[in-house]
């Protein structure tokens, strides 16, 4: 009688930054995972991205072209990794060739929050004081802000989140813009103190979800991470993402946007405004969710027949320059 020899399962490496909730987040999609494939071992392995380790430049002067990304895109390339977990607002919409989207997890509340410092806990948005100094680092938030709080200070706050909070808590910011899911995800729901109305602040494309990149040839890998994809976020960010990239832009610009699928529709708001928040474009579409990425294209051009890629054009100008 001759006996099989089966090969032992194989052993997928995930890959994180470093930061904490980069890890809580990367630490959840292999819990999923080990629920759905107990058989199959599931190891986490960090590494450090640029944007990890510049912490006292604004963002947008750094450039965004894998920012939070590139060191684990070549760990991918490199098969010392198989698979990479990102917040997906961070994942640029043009991939490295031989990597792909696999799996778009369900998404979080993907609103900004305000977060105040003690004094202010009896305020809003839109009864902070005059002058009141608003941190963020995002240029997608400073503009929609500017636009309807032209009477606020902004400045630019880095580091992670605990620190963030720190900052804030000692007196350096009165309030501080963040993502409302990030705070969630780290226990820190109680610190949110207004969770900002899309007609204020439209969010990130793509924030709030979970963006999984894998290897486009690792079809085991790939066949694994369709098991924790949730379709709603994925037409959603797919419409998205197809919006951000038919505008050329990139994470670190004034672009915001919103979704909302009922039924077989899906609606996609998005805006792209100066960051002075003088110059402002706003439109929306609906149609098939099953064509995301046709709707994101389509927004994006009512947008550049109402001017956005003027307003992109002086944007990325005064970036290059380094103002």
């Amino acid at each position: 009688m001759t006996s099989v020899i089966s090969s032992p399962p194989r052993t997928i490496r995930i890959g994180s930054r470093k930061s904490q909730l980069a890890l809580v987040q990367t630490y959840w999609v292999q819990e999923q995972l080990k629920n759905c494939y107990p058989d199959i071992t599931f190891e986490v392995h960090t590494m450090s991205t640029q944007g990890d380790k510049i912490l006292d430049v604004a963002l947008a002067k750094i450039g965004d072209k894998g920012l939070f990304t590139k060191e684990l895109e070549v760990g991918m390339l490199n098969q010392e990794i198989d698979f990479a977990v990102h917040s997906l607002k961070d994942l640029p919409t043009h991939l490295p060739e031989g990597l792909t989207l696999a799996a778009i997890t369900e998404r979080e509340n993907p609103a900004d929050a305000l977060v105040v410092h003690e004094k202010h806990k009896d305020k809003q948005i839109d009864t902070l004081p005059e002058g009141a100094v608003i941190g963020t680092s995002s240029l997608r938030r400073l503009a929609q802000l500017r636009h309807h709080f032209p009477h606020f200070t902004f400045k630019d706050v880095r580091g992670n989140l605990i620190t963030r909070l720190a900052k804030l808590d000692a007196g350096e910011y009165d309030a501080l813009i963040l993502a409302a899911a990030g705070l969630e995800r780290l226990g820190m729901g109680d610190r949110v103190h207004q969770v900002l109305p899309k007609e204020i602040s439209l969010h990130a494309v793509g924030q709030g979800a979970l963006g999984i990149e894998c290897r486009a040839d690792d079809n085991e890998v790939l066949s694994l991470l369709k098991a924790i994809e949730h379709p709603e976020t994925r037409d959603r960010c797919l419409a998205e993402r197809s919006f951000l990239r038919s505008l050329e832009g990139g994470c670190q610009v004034p672009i915001g946007v919103n979704t909302e699928i009922s039924g077989d529709n899906l609606t996609l708001t998005g805006i792209v405004a100066s960051v002075d928040g003088q110059k402002f474009v706003k439109d929306t579409v609906t149609g098939i969710a099953n064509n995301a990425e046709a709707l994101g294209i389509e927004l994006a051009e009512l947008l550049r027949q109402q001017g956005a890629q003027e307003i992109l054009s002086e944007i990325f100008a005064v970036i290059q320059r380094g103002s």
